[in-house]
Formats: structure tokens, sequence, C-alpha cells
């Protein structure tokens, strides 16, 4: 009913329209009034009639001016929609670009400290591989090399190992490096402070020793080593999960990247690239030359010349057993 109601409401005009010709038309076969009430009656039916042709006109015009004016500004927006789809490419560019760098910035890590020390265990857990490029590697012999050997000969497998040092034989550059050491000594009467040429230099050939020694304790090692003419003061060790780039020792930030990102695979590159360049040793002829459980100094003259690593004319027995010394037994300079 109440929908009946509501139609009879919205169509007033009409309804009053039917009603008036059904009565004009009852009063017209009754002659119940005279013919001057007939007309007015007709007339006012006439424009009822008319008062709702016009009122549908009005309404027709402006739902079409309605139209036309949401058709206008669909058009307009559809103009405007390949410059806005412009800037949101824009903003979707900048929107890749923050989250790329929050995402590299959150897998590089600064550690100082024990930090250091933590992260080189975390590295050499697991890993096939280490990279290192750096001065003297005396972390690397002391440390990194025997803890990668007892790994990977518990798991029997394959180990990867490249280390780009100092070239023992430039006296120059042993000297540059120890005279930029001592200068960066934090004590006047330091251990930094008396760096001299000759450590160095006994350090890089201690190096070279310990790796050949252990690659002749375990078959399944790969072994490269580059000279290198350029010294630097940082030092990186990659392994296969992550990069830590130290430097000169656990006072110092270091940084650590994780395997994945972007910096580790670039630093992968450089260091490959780096070593290329280096002078590299005949390492092959070292296989030849036996070392013992310690090596005596026949022993380390004997491997330095099947490498063709001269040694200095002033050094005796007892320099090639310190330099044997410092290869197989150097402890954690860590600690």
């Amino acid at each position: 009913m109440r929908a009946r109601l509501l139609w009879v409401a919205s169509n007033a005009d009409g309804v009053i329209s039917v009603l008036l010709a059904g009565f004009v038309s009852v009063l017209g076969f009754t002659d119940s009034v005279s013919d001057s009430a007939l007309g007015n009656t007709i007339a006012l039916t006439l424009a009822v009639l008319a008062f709702s042709v016009l009122r549908d006109r009005w309404h027709e015009e402006r739902d079409n001016a309605v139209r036309q004016e949401a058709m206008t500004e669909a058009l307009q927006t559809l103009r405007d929609l390949p410059a806005r789809l412009d800037r949101l490419s824009g903003i979707d560019r900048v929107l890749v670009d923050t989250r790329t760098t929050l995402e590299e910035t959150l897998g590089v890590a600064i550690v100082t400290g024990s930090g250091i020390s933590r992260a080189l265990e975390e590295a050499r857990a697991q890993t096939d591989r280490w990279y290192f490029k750096g001065a003297t590697g005396t972390y690397v012999r002391a440390v990194t090399l025997p803890e990668c050997v007892k790994e990977a000969r518990r798991t029997r497998r394959k180990l990867d190992v490249r280390l780009e040092i100092l070239d023992p034989t430039d006296a120059r550059l042993c000297e540059d490096y120890a005279q930029l050491y001592r200068t960066l000594a934090d004590e006047a009467d330091g251990r930094q402070s008396g760096w001299t040429g000759d450590g160095t230099r006994r350090e890089l050939f201690a190096t070279i020793l310990a790796a050949c020694w252990h690659q002749q304790r375990y078959r399944p090692m790969d072994l490269s080593i580059g000279l290198s003419s350029v010294m630097t003061t940082f030092r990186w060790d990659l392994s296969s999960t992550s990069l830590v780039i130290t430097q000169r020792g656990p006072r110092f930030p270091a940084m650590v990247v994780r395997r994945g990102r972007s910096y580790y695979d670039s630093w992968n590159t450089e260091l490959h690239e780096s070593l290329k360049q280096s002078r590299k040793l005949p390492l092959e002829r070292a296989s030849g030359i036996p070392l013992s459980q310690s090596p005596g100094a026949d022993e380390v003259r004997a491997l330095f010349r099947a490498l063709d690593l001269r040694l200095p004319d002033e050094y005796e027995d007892d320099d090639l057993l310190d330099i044997a010394r410092k290869a197989i037994q150097e402890s954690d300079p860590y600690t």
C-alpha cells in the first residue's frame, strides 16, 4: 500500500489529468453543466497535461546537462591520466630505490671489539672459500687458515683459498708499510711504534709458508697467492656467507656485508680482479718441497727457492726458524 501511495505522489500531475479527463467525459454525456463550464474544465485538463509535458522535458534537459557534464569530466580525467601515471611511475621508482637502499642498509652491519672476532668466526663456519686481501695476513695465518682447514676436513669438502698480500721481496714497500704503521700508532712505546720493514717482511714470508704448509696437509685445499705492490690499511675477508672489512685491529670499526647484497657481489668481483693483477706465486712447485710438522731452516729455504722468492742475504738459520715459528705457532693477534 505504501509503495502505491508513493507512486501516486510522484505522478500526481498525471493522475489529476486522468481524473479530470474522466470527469469531463462524464459531464459531456450527462449535459449536467453548461458549455462554458465544460470548456473551462477541458482547458484546465489541457493545462495540467501541458504542465506534465513541460516538467518531463525540463527533467530530461536537466538530466542531459548532468550527463554531459559527467562525460566532460570523464574525458578530462582520461586526458590527464597519462600525466598522472607518469607521476605515479616516478613515485614508484623512488619507492623501489628507497626499498633497495633500506634492504642494502639492513644487510650491512658495523661491529667493533669482540664483535669483529665473532663476525669472522661466523664467516668461517661451514664456508667453502676464503678470499683475503690486505697487508701481512697475520690473522689469516694465525686463525683463519687453521680453523677453515679444520672445518673443511671435518666435513670433507673442498676449500678454495685466495690470498693477496704485500710483496715481501719489495724492501721499499715493506719499509713504507712499517712507517705508515708507526705513524698510526696510538702509543709511543706500543708494539706498533716499533714496527720495522724487516718485521713486515718476516710476517709476509710466514704467511706464505703457513699457506703452503696447510695445503700440503689438506689436499682438497685449492690455494692461490698473489703479491701486491700497493699497500692498503684495510683488510677484506670474504667467505661463502659474508664479507668482513676490517682496519688495523679490533679497536677500529669493521663492516660486515651478508651474502645476497650487492656490496657482497661487487667486492667479490673486486677481489677476484685485484688478485689477477697481482704477481702470482708458482705454488705448483711447492708440492715438490715436503714440509715437516715443524719445518727446519733447510725446508724453509728450499720452499722459497722453489717459489722464486729470494730471501734476504743476511737471513741465517735462526731467522728462518723464526719465520717457521710464526707460520705454524702464531697466536691470535686480536687477543
